[in-house]
């Protein structure tokens, strides 16, 4: 298992000097004057301007900035933020949590109730409930998340007044303990629901066809003729046999929710780092932009390698097939 998780971690670093060179380039060559984004709109003197060049290395090469950035990289420095006025990484880490719990909780609730909507729609073939699920499904697909979070604030929040509109706590709430919690997941359904809906609906489609093709074996058919319950049936057969798809298309969708963040977040004014980003990308903070991204990316890849993890774990040839 060792020799395994090294092999994904290793093919897991070109992907990320990738995605760092990729948004490097990208940020330097967008127009703007990038000393005018540093200092704000205040008129500053040539001489001023030839300082904030000379301490952010503006007149050197986009090469040779990029060879620095990789170098403070490897030590640990994400850099400065110039909005912020403070190391990134302290931003990137006092938001971290929040985006955590957000996609954690999302990805969660995709998988659980996504397989065990896919499993009804599967055992109900052909009848209303399955009906009802694919119509779901489609409608999910074609509904955006951001599109979703609004109309859920507009019911939800201002017309019913059921959860708040948006934050994760209440302004000026001093709760802790078992009410603090209460009062973060109270703040968190909104935001997971609209975050969650795609997801879902991927396991979901995922989990109905895997279930469909357990459900038509030889093996299950022989278990309903020994007059074995459907209950049993579905949790011990079809469950297990349709974990390996679930698990992939979890995977696969823990990129596309991290993305989602970003546009959640804003919509909810989730103090995460998807609000973050787009805060610095209004105030051209190059440097946060940067490391939020790579830390997505580094999330990202982290949650493929959890996913091979989980691969070689259910099905041990795969474990096999990687470590050669």
């Amino acid at each position: 298992m060792a020799r395994f998780v090294a092999v994904r971690l290793l093919a897991a670093i070109p992907v990320l000097l990738g995605v760092v060179l990729a948004l490097f380039l990208m940020i330097e060559l967008a127009p703007g004057d990038p000393i005018q984004a540093i200092v704000g709109d205040i008129p500053v003197s040539p001489e001023f301007r030839a300082q904030v060049a000379e301490k952010y290395r503006l007149d050197d090469s986009i090469w040779q900035r990029f060879m620095a950035y990789v170098g403070n990289l490897l030590q640990g420095d994400l850099g400065y933020s110039t909005a912020g006025r403070q190391p990134v990484s302290d931003l990137i880490w006092s938001r971290l949590p929040p985006t955590m719990l957000l996609v954690g909780t999302s990805l969660v609730l995709a998988a659980v109730l996504g397989t065990a909507f896919g499993m009804i729609a599967a055992s109900a073939k052909g009848r209303w409930p399955d009906g009802f699920i694919n119509t779901w499904v489609l409608v999910a697909f074609a509904t955006p998340g951001f599109w979703l979070g609004q109309l859920l604030i507009a019911l939800f929040a201002l017309r019913l007044g059921w959860f708040p509109t948006g934050g994760m706590r209440s302004i000026g709430s001093q709760e802790a303990g078992w009410a603090g919690i209460v009062e973060v997941a109270h703040h968190l359904v909104l935001p997971v629901v609209a975050l969650c809906s795609l997801e879902m609906a991927s396991v979901t489609r995922v989990a109905r066809a895997s279930s469909i093709e357990v459900l038509s074996q030889d093996q299950i058919t022989t278990a309903r003729l020994k007059g074995i319950s459907r209950p049993h049936i579905l949790r011990r057969h079809v469950l297990r046999n349709s974990l390996l798809p679930v698990v992939t298309v979890i995977g696969f969708r823990a990129g596309t929710a991290l993305a989602g963040t970003v546009l959640i977040e804003s919509v909810f004014s989730w103090p995460g780092m998807g609000l973050l980003l787009t805060d610095s990308i209004v105030r051209r903070d190059n440097q946060v932009i940067i490391g939020i991204v790579l830390m997505l990316a580094v999330m990202a890849v982290l949650m493929n390698i959890l996913t091979d993890i989980l691969y070689g774990i259910l099905d041990p040839r795969i474990r096999a097939g990687g470590s050669r």
